[in-house]
């Protein structure tokens, strides 16, 4: 899967974003969200009707947008190849069931993962930046980096520093996605936001223009750690600024870059409708260019069974039990 590549430093917005004063007055300038309505767009668009084909393509296309996740300190190698091949093949009764986007792990599990998905499409993806509190050196952080992409890993997760932000240190945090992107290499890069530590939607709004800016290939809600994590209204101001970034919609003050990035929603997404209604979701606001494992992302490992146990029930018309999938 490819992804369109991000500048490495100097962005698509120009020189602006080279300069804190400017940088400010840009994130600053951004027309403010209406939470009010922002919570009833939501609401609206959950209520969408989904028949039973469209539902079909909806479990698979979700189920091929995963990224299976573990991340506990308790994680061991043979955890990580269990879940390898869970994503690799996620209902081994069913060679028609796609497979997983990408499996997500801490950088000294990332070799093992690489190993066990040889062959497979599957990407391996790789927490970093000192990840989930971001609280560490720079140096410390693109070392952290550094090895997860030595070890084969194609996509990292980097924490944004949320103090620095909430400070108002907007060129920090610029610099700081600048860097890590240098370092990526070929790998992608996801900004995780934690949108649930930025307290309100003017934040996640100017968050996410800010990683777009950087060279973020993805914006990413949250490091499950977090409560909130991702919500409906979140999602809809996060897929609003990818949809801006690329095409310059009136009032954000930018140009347009032409440039695709994507939105990765991670924490608290357990339940196939709930998955259904985010696809409705980035259908309508960003539109149907990013119902793609390449654009949309769900970070959650526990929705994978519900949406295997619905999608076996739309085969076979009944329920299995909790027996049918396995337990990560």
């Amino acid at each position: 899967m490819t992804v369109t590549a991000a500048p490495t430093s100097a962005t698509a917005l120009g020189e602006f974003t080279r300069d804190e004063g400017a940088l400010r007055r840009f994130l600053h300038g951004l027309p403010g969200v209406d939470q009010v309505g922002a919570e009833g767009r939501a609401a609206a668009l959950a209520t969408r009707s989904i028949k039973t084909t469209a539902k079909a393509w909806a479990i698979d296309a979700a189920i091929g947008m995963v990224d299976l996740t573990t991340l506990e300190g308790s994680d061991t190698p043979g955890k990580v190849r269990s879940l390898c091949a869970k994503a690799a093949r996620p209902d081994p009764t069913d060679a028609s069931c796609p497979p997983a986007a990408a499996v997500c792990v801490y950088p000294d599990l990332v070799a093992g993962a690489v190993s066990a998905l040889e062959g497979t499409n599957v990407q391996v993806a790789s927490v970093a930046t000192a990840f989930p509190s971001g609280r560490a050196s720079l140096e410390t952080k693109l070392h952290d980096v550094r090895d997860a992409v030595a070890a084969g890993a194609t996509e990292i997760d980097m924490v944004i520093d949320r103090g620095a932000f909430l400070s108002g240190r907007y060129g920090q945090v610029f610099d700081e996605i600048v860097a890590t992107k240098a370092v990526c290499g070929t790998a992608h890069l996801k900004v995780i936001l934690e949108t649930g530590e930025l307290a309100t939607l003017d934040n996640v709004r100017r968050a996410s223009w800010l990683a777009l800016a950087a060279g973020g290939d993805f914006i990413k809600t949250s490091t499950g750690k977090v409560s909130p994590a991702a919500t409906p209204p979140v999602a809809l101001v996060m897929l609003e600024a990818v949809r801006d970034f690329a095409t310059a919609t009136a009032g954000t003050g930018a140009p347009a870059t032409g440039e695709q990035r994507g939105v990765k929603l991670a924490g608290g997404i357990r339940t196939t409708k709930e998955a259904v209604r985010y696809l409705v979701m980035v259908n309508e606001t960003a539109g149907p260019d990013w119902l793609t494992p390449s654009l949309f992302r769900f970070g959650a490992s526990s929705l994978l069974n519900d949406l295997l146990q619905q999608r076996h029930k739309l085969t076979t018309g009944y329920y299995d039990g909790p027996d049918y999938v396995t337990v990560d």
